[in-house]
């Protein structure tokens, strides 16, 4: 009888411990998975805008030059064509003109260089400018894009860590129950199953002590 005491005991103590012991591994696995969840966002965010910065200035840098580029060529070509009407042009009024015509020649000859180099300066210039507009356009655009966008994923990412410490918490509180009442169940069990072997323990030695 006593023995069946001391197992109950046992039994009721080792559930209690056995439940103390889950509710504080519950308690310290959820506070280190916040931890770890909010460190991770952090330095995922960190990344990530380092990552988008250098992307806006590449992309900038390889907008600029390919709209360098793209405008020399259709420099190039507006100064070809241009020089091939005015040399139309002028090639025309020379025939045109019947009193002098070394003159027409001279003067259409002057004006087809003049005018070419003074388009191509101006278109030059242009593309010059533009291109630097659009870059510093670009980068400004692409920058504040960025800080908009890392903003958004940054309060996103912490409600989500939040969502997700949650539910690890309902999970592990759900999964700490379950495993308290195994053990109360097995803690009665064992009880249980002490007691009728002690008592049939203790009827045999009984009927053998008669």
């Amino acid at each position: 009888m006593f023995l069946l005491i001391i197992f109950i005991y046992l039994s009721i103590y080792l559930s209690i411990y056995l439940s103390i012991y889950l509710s504080i591994f519950n308690c310290l696995f959820i506070i280190y998975l916040s931890m770890y969840l909010s460190i991770f966002t952090r330095l995922f965010i960190v990344y990530l805008y380092a990552s988008l910065h250098y992307l806006s200035i590449y992309l900038s840098i390889y907008l600029s030059i390919y709209l360098s580029i793209y405008l020399s060529i259709f420099n190039c070509l507006f100064i070809i064509h241009l020089s091939m009407y005015l040399s139309i042009f002028y090639s025309s009024l020379h025939c045109l003109s019947l009193r002098v015509p070394s003159l027409s020649i001279y003067l259409s000859i002057y004006l087809s260089i003049y005018l070419s180099i003074y388009l191509s300066l101006i278109v030059s210039s242009l593309s010059i400018y533009l291109s630097i507009y659009l870059s510093i356009y670009l980068s400004i655009y692409l920058s504040i894009f960025t800080r908009l966008f890392i903003v958004y994923l940054y309060a996103s990412l912490h409600y989500l860590s939040i969502y997700l410490s949650i539910y690890l918490s309902l999970l592990v509180s759900s999964l700490s129950i379950l495993v308290s009442s195994l053990s109360i169940y097995l803690s009665i069990y064992l009880s249980i199953y002490l007691s009728i072997y002690l008592s049939i323990y203790l009827s045999n030695i009984y009927i053998c002590y008669i």
